[in-house]
């Protein structure tokens, strides 16, 4: 299988992205779409290394800028003729103060979801191409809300609320793109993930030190998880046939007690006027044509 990840070089990205890497012969093709090509490339040589599976390669994009985004796109569409999955991962977390991006916008707001919500769109024709059933796996969570009044967060922010409307956002995302896809001849599958428990990460060496106390603590009593072990949870989802997939189409979903379980969805994500709205917005914020016109297509073919 060819898998694109969103944010591979840390965190649950970069479990997913070795885990995927070792399994099945190393007969998986990683692509990691990251910012900075010193920690890409290194995380290829590291994975290489621990998986003995050369087919990994990154894609440079810097997700605080529409201008990047619109290039990787163009680079992955020049390099590859299809694509089996894809994991919407990356994210920021921690922040000490609302940073506005060169495009205008609150920069969790682009990053968690505006980016990759202009990124989606414009590799679902590759999905389509899959002979194994495209899927997208989304990495959220059941917290959020969409601040329609102040969606770019300028008269309160918070890095909490912040990184929470990006997962709500998404979540509205996958269930409209499952809407507009379930009853498509080339079916692409759409799935909300949310880990059961927390990742440890490189977070832990930004957050203040009162939050790294509270984080090692927690790590001592089983709170935390490995990016390998997320990943190993999460692998089946990405190689799994293209029946299941199917039946997990739309679902919002976790890991407990070592099964898939539907997590009951928020009626707000469920109400397709709502959908429709952040859709709208979302295109106009892209400001992209050919953005516009790939939604333009698929509303049309329903």
């Amino acid at each position: 299988m060819k898998i694109l990840v969103t944010g591979g070089t840390n965190g649950m990205g970069k479990g997913v992205a070795k885990v995927l890497a070792s399994i099945d012969n190393q007969g998986h093709e990683i692509i990691i779409l990251c910012r900075s090509k010193e920690l890409g490339e290194a995380t290829i040589e590291e994975l290489e290394k621990d998986t003995m599976n050369n087919k990994i390669s990154i894609v440079l994009c810097d997700l605080t800028k529409l201008s990047e985004v619109k290039k990787a796109i163009i680079e992955i569409q020049r390099k590859h003729t299809f694509l089996d999955a894809v994991f919407i991962n990356a994210g920021l977390g921690y922040a000490a103060k609302r940073i506005e991006t060169e495009d205008g916008m609150d920069s969790h707001f682009q990053v968690n979801y505006l980016s990759q919500f202009m990124l989606t769109l414009n590799i679902l024709d590759l999905l389509e191409k899959s002979e194994v059933g495209g899927r997208i796996i989304f990495n959220t969570t059941e917290e959020g809300e969409i601040f329609w009044d102040d969606m770019q967060m300028e008269n309160k922010w918070g890095y909490e609320e912040g990184i929470h409307q990006g997962m709500v956002a998404k979540r509205m995302f996958l269930r409209k793109l499952h809407n507009l896809y379930k009853d498509k001849e080339n079916k692409v599958s759409f799935i909300g993930f949310q880990i059961s428990k927390i990742v440890w990460t490189n977070q832990i060496n930004i957050i203040p030190a009162y939050m790294r106390i509270m984080a090692t603590v927690m790590k001592f009593f089983g709170k935390f998880i490995t990016m390998e072990e997320a990943g190993k949870i999460m692998a089946p989802l990405f190689n799994e046939a293209q029946e299941e997939t199917k039946k997990k189409s739309g679902k919002f979903i976790t890991w407990k007690n070592n099964e898939f379980i539907d997590i009951e969805e928020d009626p707000s994500v469920l109400d397709e006027k709502l959908q429709d709205k952040l859709w709208n917005i979302s295109l106009d914020l892209c400001g992209d044509d050919r953005t516009k016109e790939i939604s333009k297509t698929l509303l049309l073919s329903v």
